[in-house]
């Protein structure tokens, strides 16, 4: 294998893992920039990932080629609705906002096998035959080496992902809305004197996290599972929240993070491929991108700072 055909085949994998990382670490940095800790992310990919492989199991003789887009757009909004059950406790209820999103990752699972159960009788879906597979890029794909690496056989849910990413960033630091959301997880006592509705924009960050976050589930299991069961997502949602975390809160810091969480990822299928790894227990490369998740939380999360008030519960008559 030349080194050309090895790094297309590195690259190819880490945007493919990458993508669902890249959406859910945003979201979950609108839910944060608004003062609401979203722990509840995996939950949100659980049911992003359930709805979305049900939708294409369902729909795909009617969008064909285009079922995963309209699935993954569904199961963005199967995710705000769940993520309901987070804004509804952390801004009208007040309660601590990592108990809520954990009770988010508990319930995601056992629904979501208990509806596979009654609708496939089994704990898992059928196989679906739409995926997003591989793409090239035309015209791209044929520019020396580069085109190779980077355009050919690729992920384009991964490229729309780190446009995206682009697109949210302005969102958060160069428009009114985002600088309301901003203000919010900042200093809420601030932005109610002025006259912004806090309660109204953490809601708005929560939802949008659940949507994003859903998307995200909805890629993974069309991307790389291409069904769902009980063990489809057991992780990503804590590495895209290590990945919000190391990219300080910032959705192009996050992009970053969730590349590097998706080539430590990539490296754990790919690696009996590469002749640096081959003599590397495939053990330790399954479980690497776990630990290093762990490692990058012990070591930044220290020295990041968060939105002020991220965490804290509002109460406007303070």
């Amino acid at each position: 294998m030349d080194s050309t055909t090895l790094l297309a085949l590195i690259v190819s994998n880490t945007l493919i893992y990458a993508a669902p990382l890249i959406f859910t670490s945003i979201g979950g940095t609108f839910s944060e920039r608004g003062g609401i800790v979203n722990v509840g992310l995996e939950g949100i990919m659980v049911v992003g990932a359930f709805a979305g492989v049900v939708f294409n199991i369902e729909m795909a003789s009617v969008f064909g080629s285009a079922t995963p887009w309209f699935a993954a757009i569904f199961a963005g909004l199967i995710g705000l609705l769940y993520s309901v059950l987070h804004a509804m406790a952390t801004v009208n209820f007040r309660a601590d906002h990592v108990v809520s999103g954990t009770v988010l990752n508990l319930i995601a699972p056992s629904l979501a096998v208990f509806l596979c159960k009654v609708m496939y009788n089994r704990g898992q879906t059928d196989t679906i035959s739409k995926s997003f597979g591989k793409f090239t890029f035309p015209i791209l794909s044929d520019i020396p080496v580069i085109g190779k690496i980077f355009f050919t056989s690729t992920s384009l849910p991964a490229y729309v992902a780190i446009a995206f990413a682009f697109f949210a960033w302005f969102i958060i630091y160069k428009t009114r809305f985002g600088l309301r959301l901003r203000s919010v997880g900042e200093h809420p006592q601030a932005a109610d004197t002025l006259g912004i509705n806090v309660y109204a924009m953490r809601y708005a960050g929560v939802l949008i996290s659940g949507f994003l976050g859903g998307i995200g589930g909805a890629i993974y299991s069309q991307a790389i599972s291409g069904q769902f069961s009980g063990a489809t997502i057991a992780g990503p949602g804590f590495i895209a929240l290590a990945a919000m975390i190391f990219g300080r809160w910032n959705p192009i810091g996050a992009m970053l993070s969730s590349l590097f969480f998706g080539l430590s990822q990539s490296l754990a299928v790919v690696g009996g491929q590469l002749p640096f790894l081959k003599g590397i227990n495939p053990v330790y490369l399954q479980v690497a991108p776990y630990v290093l998740t762990i490692i990058v939380l012990a070591a930044f999360f220290g020295k990041a700072v968060a939105p002020k008030a991220d965490g804290v519960n509002y109460i406007k008559t303070k």
